[in-house]
């Protein structure tokens, strides 16, 4: 080995705390670096990527077997313009209920109804399924469930008794479809045994064209679908732009604080980094003048301290590519979810790039203080580090002496003023992860209340609607909801409950249908059922009503405006007395009194009624629902506890908030990890002598502790306004992609409690990295310490 080498081996090896915080530090950066970057790049346009991958259905449709044959269906596969099929595939519409399941559903509980499809497997031309959980559906009594806000999971099961034999499936897995074709999947030979005597399954096919990116040419492409089957056999048909346009706005919500964090963590990796470096080299000033004096070249020296630098960086760089692709699992798992999408993953260039990155900036910050180390002459570079520069920082000690602290806290508060760049390269690090941590807390409280908000859509803790004409059993009947009413205020355990009615109206000056929400109080009225507001009030009787951000935004109107709604040739006009909190249907809905629409004279079938129940203190809502159901007959009625839908984009923000504040504050704290050790280091003659005059252990760890407690709180003072206004700038953001104003209680989450305690955040993350050199410095003994160079 030549005499460089043995230079670079020794300086690797003698400093072994600063190699491993070396190591740790650039395994942290690198790892946040791959996931920020995997989940930025992940964000863009998540939702053509997996229709590209997956081979999604430009158009999905169905086609009634009693007008067409499978073999006439299966021949549009040749009409022009399509490029790939799938199908024809069996399909049927059931209502099944629950069976045996583990997320406490009531038994015997009927389902909404939900399209099942006959499936060999996974894959095909078009619409090639990804499979999320569990396996694929093989055999007699299995069945695969779309993973799209099921409430049910693999294991459980699902009853149809009113079909021959009275078939029960067993969900063996879950599946997700770009463009959703289906509720759920069977085997082909499955299907017979669940087509009702008399009838036989419809048939459905999927389509790619070569011309499908405007609506236009999906009609056109659809339209050429239809003159090549018998007129009247088409009977619907589904378009992929809708289910892009859905994706487009969860994306469009979801980047906004993906790119803020990824940000963050690319600036915070970089400059801490650069500052490990800069530092490590730095220190071994003293050392570069030895090896002038034993006859190295300036060249030799610059290669040889940059070497050491890129040693331990290239462990750690390895280290965290490794670790970003394993959090990256979990981290992209959740943005799948939200997306709605097939698989993500951090794409293959992103571990080439961001080494190669991480490891240029090592080299290049590593190369300067080694050249301007290399360009000293001899004696210079001995004598640096030994001698402290006149003046710095004397002056800030002799006012801190004179102050009634002790000594230790006084020369620890003192020591940043020292060397007043490598504290500002502490604070930088401080400020970032203290940033981070304001962001994250805040958009952390913002969306969960806005989930909160959102979840008021289900006012009472059991819902009951008559979905028998929707059970797909042959029966028509329905229930009066006058007598589901009476039924539920004779049930114990009732508190208070109200109905509420869908249907659609027109609203002068708009054009298509708006859905309306129509209220009927009961027992205890409606306003306990109010949803969150952004401004205005709740309406409290006819002739006023309240609607979203996506209402006004589309009609142009505000708060105290009166709109005219018409149906059936008649007119009804209402004022708009508050703005709620409702992303349905692009914001196009409106809440009001169902006396609101009595001019009208709308015809409201009891499917679309649905009663919300609050429940009196103590009661069980599951056995309440239970107890309702046998009171509730026929058993077309499905009464179920409400419990609250979490989006799966809160999920997935909430678990990427947590996982980047602790990567900012991992980050953060190596850096003042690594700039105390160095401090300590360099300080190691001086620790001697103070220990020498009687310092305790005690006392010499206060006095490290000290020397970054002030930074860690000015830091904290810095970042957490910073990290305000990056949530005030983001929050509106999202809420307007998601087709929303954000109500002003989710904006000002920052209380005086919580604002104090994120800036004492800054001196936790200061002296949480400093604890591990000050333990080091208490331990070290006295003789020793006066001996170190």
């Amino acid at each position: 080995m030549s005499a460089l080498g043995k230079v670079v081996r020794a300086g690797v090896g003698r400093r072994r705390m600063q190699t491993l915080v070396m190591v740790l530090t650039t395994t942290m950066a690198v790892a946040a670096a791959v996931l920020a970057t995997g989940l930025l790049v992940a964000s863009r346009a998540p939702f053509e990527h997996a229709f590209a991958k997956q081979r999604g259905a430009q158009l999905t449709a169905w086609f009634d077997p009693a007008e067409a044959t499978a073999a006439q269906v299966a021949a549009t596969a040749h009409v022009s313009g399509v490029t790939a099929t799938a199908g024809p595939y069996p399909v049927l519409s059931l209502s099944p209920r629950f069976g045996a399941n583990k997320s406490r559903l009531p038994v015997g509980g009927v389902m909404t109804e939900m399209s099942v499809v006959g499936r060999a497997d996974t894959g095909g031309a078009v619409d090639d399924l990804v499979l999320t959980t569990g396996h694929w559906a093989t055999g007699s009594g299995q069945i695969v469930l779309s993973d799209q806000n099921t409430p049910l999971g693999v294991g459980d099961q699902l009853s149809l008794p009113d079909l021959p034999g009275k078939p029960v499936l067993t969900v063996v897995g879950l599946a997700r479809s770009v463009t959703a074709t289906a509720d759920a999947w069977v085997s082909p030979t499955q299907i017979a045994a669940l087509t009702a005597r008399g009838s036989r399954p419809g048939q459905q096919m999927l389509y790619r064209f070569r011309n499908a990116a405007t609506d236009a040419e999906v009609t056109a492409d659809r339209k050429a679908v239809e003159t090549a089957v018998p007129r009247g056999s088409l009977t619907g048909a589904s378009s992929y732009l809708q289910t892009e346009r859905s994706a487009d706005r969860t994306e469009a919500t979801f980047v906004p604080f993906v790119i803020a964090f990824g940000v963050l963590g690319l600036v915070m990796s970089v400059l801490v980094i650069g500052t490990v470096v800069s530092g490590a080299v730095g220190s071994a000033t003293r050392r570069i003048g030895i090896l002038k004096s034993l006859g190295f070249t300036p060249a030799q020296v610059v290669r040889a301290y940059v070497a050491q630098a890129l040693i331990p960086a290239t462990v750690g760089t390895a280290l965290g590519v490794v670790l970003g692709n394993l959090m990256a699992i979990p981290a992209l798992h959740e943005a799948q979810r939200a997306y709605s999408t097939g698989s993500l993953a951090v794409a293959p260039w992103i571990d080439l790039a961001v080494p190669a990155a991480a490891l240029a900036a090592v080299a290049a910050t590593a190369l300067a203080p080694a050249l301007r180390a290399g360009r000293l002459r001899t004696v210079e570079a001995l004598t640096v580090g030994r001698t402290p520069r006149a003046g710095r920082g004397r002056t800030v000690q002799r006012l801190l002496a004179g102050l009634p602290l002790p000594r230790a806290l006084s020369l620890g508060l003192a020591t940043p003023f020292a060397r007043p760049a490598r504290s500002a390269t502490v604070a930088a690090a401080v400020v970032f992860g203290t940033l981070g941590v304001t962001f994250g807390t805040g958009l952390a409280i913002s969306v969960n209340g806005v989930q909160n908000g959102l979840d008021r859509r289900d006012a009472g803790a059991v819902t009951v609607q008559d979905i028998a004409p929707l059970a797909g059993n042959g029966s028509k009947d329905t229930v009066d909801p006058a007598l589901i009413a009476a039924r539920i205020a004779a049930q114990p355990g009732t508190r208070r409950y109200f109905s509420t009615e869908q249907t659609q109206v027109r609203v002068a000056g708009l054009a298509g249908s708006v859905n309306v929400t129509a209220y009927r109080g009961y027992g205890g009225g409606y306003s306990w059922g109010a949803y969150q507001l952004v401004s205005g009030t709740w309406f409290h009787g006819p002739g006023q009503a309240v609607v979203p951000y996506g209402f006004l935004r589309a009609t142009g109107t505000h708060v105290g405006d009166t709109v005219t709604l018409t149906a059936n040739g008649r007119r009804a006009v209402v004022r708009i007395v508050g703005e709620d909190l409702d992303v349905r249907e692009g914001g196009m809905v409106m809440l009001t009194d169902s006396s609101s629409l009595a001019g009208l004279r709308l015809k409201i079938p009891s499917e679309l009624v649905q009663f919300d129940i609050d429940l009196k203190p103590g009661t069980d809502a599951t056995a309440y629902a239970a107890s309702l159901g046998k009171a509730l007959q026929p058993p077309g009625i499905l009464v179920l506890p409400s419990g609250n839908r979490v989006s799966p984009t809160i999920i997935a923000m909430d678990a990427l908030v947590a996982m980047f504040t602790l990567m900012l504050v991992a980050v953060a704290g190596l850096g003042v990890l690594n700039t105390v050790v160095l401090d300590t280091r360099e300080r190691v003659h001086d620790l001697g002598v103070f220990k020498a005059l009687g310092m305790s252990p005690r006392q010499t760890v206060a006095m490290v502790l000290s020397s970054v407690a002030g930074i860690g709180l000015v830091a904290g003072a810095v970042g957490v306004p910073i990290g305000v206004a990056l949530h005030k700038r983001v929050l509106p953001v999202m809420g307007s992609a998601a087709g929303t104003a954000i109500p002003k209680a989710d904006m000002a989450v920052y209380s005086l409690t919580v604002l104090v305690a994120l800036v004492l955040g800054g001196l936790v993350i200061a002296t949480a990295g400093a604890l591990l050199p000050a333990g080091w410095a208490a331990k070290a003994r006295t003789a020793v310490a006066l001996r170190s160079e």
